[in-house]
């Protein structure tokens, strides 16, 4: 009997840490090539995954254009709650550097409130997936615990067309937001028109 619960307590052990290990930030895959100028254009947000703190919260766009020296920047506009009440539409700016260009998937992001009651900062931000035409998943990781698996992260999942994503595009994001450990995290973005 004791032989069985021990090889119950080691399966278990094992089942974890396998699953903990799939779970470090670095082991995340993004996109393999990944192209700016085929990315750049007009895309929606469909879903979220909020980080801690003030985020924009529906009517969420980003548009990306690269200028000619190959460096990716965008404007994001979305709607944003301020003091628990105030409701107001809210710019972004980014600038984007990739520090490995063998990964260009795993870019850095510069980014600031057009609006003095909006954060400036800057986040690891990589394309976790895109066929350029149809959705993008982006992922960010601000804190890491020390595991390596993500303290306070964000995603979204995005679409050229704000009014969704075909089945088959849709078990494919579900698919990438397990690989990025955030499935049941996602929450769906409101697009309105509101912004």
């Amino acid at each position: 009997m004791d032989f069985q619960l021990f090889s119950v307590v080691m399966l278990f052990l094992a089942c974890v840490e396998q699953s903990l290990a799939s779970c470090v930030v670095d082991s995340f895959t993004v996109k393999e090539d990944f192209d700016p100028k085929r990315y750049s254009g007009k895309w929606y947000a469909l879903q979220k995954k909020d980080p801690e703190g003030l985020f924009l919260q529906d009517n969420i766009s980003a548009e990306y254009t690269v200028d000619d020296d190959g460096a990716m920047v965008a404007s994001s506009r979305g709607r944003v709650t301020l003091f628990g009440f105030w409701v107001v539409c809210a710019d972004m700016a980014a600038q984007y550097s990739v520090p490995d260009p063998s990964r260009p998937g795993k870019m850095f992001m510069n980014y600031q409130g057009l609006a003095s009651y909006l954060s400036s900062g800057g986040d690891n931000y990589w394309i976790i997936d895109t066929d350029y035409d149809n959705y993008a998943i982006t992922y960010a990781c601000r804190s890491l615990k020390e595991d390596g698996s993500c303290e306070d992260g964000y995603a979204l999942v995005f679409s050229r067309n704000p009014r969704g994503l075909p089945p088959a595009i849709q078990r494919v994001v579900r698919q990438k937001q397990e690989e990025i450990c955030m499935a049941g995290e996602f929450q769906p973005v409101l697009q309105s028109g509101a912004c």
